[in-house]
C-alpha cells in the first residue's frame, strides 16, 4: 500500500473542535468524507449555490491534488451536488477548504454542523509539456464528437 501524508490544520480549533477531520469511512473507501462547519444551520433553497466551510486547510505534497466530489446519497435523495465537480485543490493552496454546493432538488435543504457534505480523493498530477505540431496523428474516431457513436 502506498501511504501519503497530508497535513491538516484546524483553522478555528476552539470553535470547530466538534467537527471531525476528513476521514475514510470504510477500509476500502477511495475518498475521505468532509464535514460541514457552518456557524449555524445553512438552508439552501432550490437552485441556490453556496460555499460550505469545513474549518480546515491542508498541505498536499507536490505532484498531487485533492479532488472534491459529491456524495451520492445527497445527490440521489436530495438533489444536492457540487457546482464544479470535481473541484480541484492544488498543492500550493493553503486557504480554508470550502465546498461549492448547489441544490438541484425541488425543496430547501438544511446543512447542519457536522453533516457529511462531500468527499475528497487524493490523486497524482502530471504536468504536461505542450508541443506545437503541423498535424495530429489520425485515429479511427478522428474528429467524431458528442454522440458520434449513437445514443
Amino acid at each position: 500500500m502506498n501511504d501519503l501524508t497530508i497535513q491538516f490544520l484546524r483553522l478555528r480549533p476552539d470553535e470547530d473542535a466538534d467537527i471531525p477531520l476528513p476521514r475514510y469511512m470504510t477500509p476500502l473507501s477511495a475518498g475521505m468524507d468532509l464535514f460541514a462547519a457552518p456557524r449555524g444551520d445553512l438552508i439552501l433553497d432550490p437552485g441556490a449555490i453556496t460555499l460550505i466551510p469545513t474549518g480546515f486547510a491542508l498541505s498536499i505534497p507536490r505532484g498531487f491534488e485533492a479532488q472534491i466530489r459529491p456524495r451520492s446519497g445527497l445527490a440521489v435523495k436530495h438533489g444536492i451536488g457540487l457546482i464544479n465537480s470535481p473541484g480541484t485543490i492544488d498543492a500550493d493552496y493553503r486557504g480554508e477548504v470550502k465546498i461549492a454546493v448547489i441544490n438541484l432538488g425541488n425543496k430547501p435543504y438544511t446543512f447542519q454542523r457536522g453533516d457529511r457534505v462531500a468527499q475528497m480523493v487524493i490523486k497524482r498530477v502530471y504536468r504536461a509539456r505542450l508541443s506545437i505540431v503541423e498535424q495530429l496523428d489520425e485515429t479511427t474516431r478522428n474528429t467524431g464528437g458528442f454522440g458520434h457513436t449513437g445514443v
